[in-house]
């Protein structure tokens, strides 16, 4: 990161810390070298292993470069927290972590290593620990608010972090790897792991048909190649949704289907390490309901095989198996249209619950001496430093560079001299620099390379500085400034003794349009 990039970061880590604090949330640093054994002991280290940069000092002790830090700030809070006083607990870090990216692209938008801000929450309540999630969530939202972003929050998976609840926040981009479902009507927002379209009431029109025609839409296998899976959603209702698959398989390989995942069925079963019967599951989308007289007719899955058939998911409700899409009716309300668009992820929340405090004993006494001690109930909530940079750069950027909000440019004044006035310039940007704007000092900076003065300003456009205040051939003859405010296109003349006032004047209004963003 180059100095001015640098100074952005900087001043997004402490606009970030502010919110944290508001929160009541202290920050830490915790080590980015993280013993394996932490990992096993959570469960994690065999389901993400794809994922770490691993490695083993010289007494073969293995360790891993961490993604996150779920396991060590909960090793750390059941050692040290005893007693529900000690509640609510919320530690935060800001720090590099590491992934191996299958296909690390757009820079900063996915890469290897990159900066995060990660919130780790301790309840002794499920209860206190929703209020806890609510309060975080607030806290996002108006630290986006500030950057002059409006984020989409969107329902989402928990994945392998555990736990029901989660939230993604998202920047619609063109460049976005993420699909975004909303609705024109109601505040429905959720990404494609878990958006579902509504199944349909009794006697609805299903793909055309008054009564669902069953089609075998998609097959796959699991992973250790033992098990074919098929799945039954009616001739033209939409695509099958490989999320909603995945979630009935969990050891589903997304990564075959169709006459190679058969395939590949096969050969497991005509292998020397076969181990029994062919296995087979058949997965039937609740539309199907009404005609699974039909759909059973149509599961013959061969002689010897083994097979089992799932309509339900684990809550006892029918499987929900056809994709989202545009235009299709909101799953929430009466009357709205789904949406969709592309996605920049730039931070999620998660409710764990137990997922790791009951593996780690992160207990605390109860505030009934007589009750046994209570599992703290966890949330995790992080921030990706590097990708909000990198997402400011995308929504900010114009035909001739970089629009910042004032509240992380790199400067909030630039300075420009011709050659003979520097001398002025630093008298300029000493008076400027001590005026103030909400108790907040102005950053100014002089311009004072070897170069020319028409490569100053046409530099000066591109990185993007919100005011810049040019000293020509006007001050020399009459000590007037060109004020000129990047966001507006507005240049104006100011005397020198009026340009501090007049520019600390356009800085509050910078800020008060900034901050009228819609979230």
């Amino acid at each position: 990161m180059l100095p001015l990039g640098l100074r952005v970061q900087e001043k997004i880590e402490k606009l970030l810390d502010k919110h944290m604090h508001a929160i009541g949330a202290a920050r830490l640093a915790l080590s980015s070298l993280s013993s394996a054994q932490l990992w096993e002991q959570s469960g994690r280290l065999s389901q993400v292993s794809g994922e770490l940069f691993q490695l083993e000092d010289r007494k073969k002790h293995r360790f891993l470069l961490a993604p996150t830090h779920e396991e060590e700030i909960t090793a750390l809070v059941a050692a040290g927290a005893n007693s529900y006083k000690h509640m609510p607990l919320r530690l935060y870090q800001t720090t590099r972590k590491y992934r191996d990216e299958i296909r690390p692209r757009h820079g900063l938008l996915r890469s290897r290593e990159f900066l995060m801000k990660d919130l780790y929450s301790f309840d002794w309540s499920y209860e206190k620990a929703f209020e806890t999630y609510n309060l975080v969530a607030k806290a996002y939202q108006q630290f986006f608010k500030d950057l002059n972003l409006p984020i989409l929050v969107a329902e989402a998976s928990s994945g392998d972090m555990g736990g029901k609840l989660s939230h993604e926040y998202h920047l619609t981009s063109p460049i976005g790897s993420d699909t975004i479902y909303t609705c024109d009507k109601c505040d429905y927002a959720s990404n494609d792991e878990v958006a579902s379209p509504r199944l349909p009431v009794a006697d609805e029109v299903i793909g055309g048909e008054a009564v669902p025609v069953p089609a075998l839409a998609w097959t796959g296998v699991t992973t250790d190649r033992r098990t074919l899976v098929n799945v039954w959603i009616p001739k033209n209702a939409g695509d099958p949704n490989i999320h909603a698959i995945k979630a009935a398989v969990s050891d589903l390989d997304t990564t075959l289907s169709g006459q190679p995942a058969h395939q590949a069925w096969e050969d497991q079963h005509k292998s020397t390490e076969a181990g029994g019967p062919p296995q087979v599951k058949q997965l039937i989308d609740g539309r199907l309901a009404k005609v699974m007289t039909t759909v059973d007719e149509l599961l013959d899955a061969g002689e010897g095989h083994s097979v089992e058939k799932i309509s339900q998911d684990e809550d006892c409700q029918p499987l929900n198996l056809v994709s989202l899409k545009e235009g299709d009716a909101c799953p929430r309300c009466d009357g709205g249209q789904v949406q969709t668009h592309r996605a920049l992820e730039l931070g999620h929340t998660f409710y764990l619950g137990n997922r790791y405090s009951e593996p780690f004993s992160a207990k605390v006494a109860a505030a009934d001496p007589k009750q046994p001690k209570v599992t703290l109930s966890m949330g995790c909530y992080g921030l990706g430093i590097s990708r909000i940079f990198a997402a400011l750069v995308e929504h900010f950027v114009t035909e001739k560079g970089l629009q910042w909000p004032v509240a992380i440019a790199p400067f909030h004044v630039y300075v420009v001299p011709t050659m003979e006035m520097t001398d002025e310039a630093w008298k300029l940007h000493d008076a400027i620099s001590t005026g103030k704007v909400q108790d907040k000092a102005l950053d100014v900076v002089v311009d004072d390379r070897k170069v020319s003065f028409g490569w100053k300003m046409n530099d000066a456009e591109t990185v993007g500085y919100p005011i810049r205040v040019v000293l020509g051939k006007k001050f020399q003859k009459d000590g007037i400034c060109e004020v000129h405010v990047h966001k507006y296109g507005t240049k104006t003349d100011v005397s020198v003794d009026e340009a501090p006032a007049y520019i600390a004047e356009q800085i509050r209004k910078l800020e008060q349009d900034e901050g009228e963003v819609q979230i």
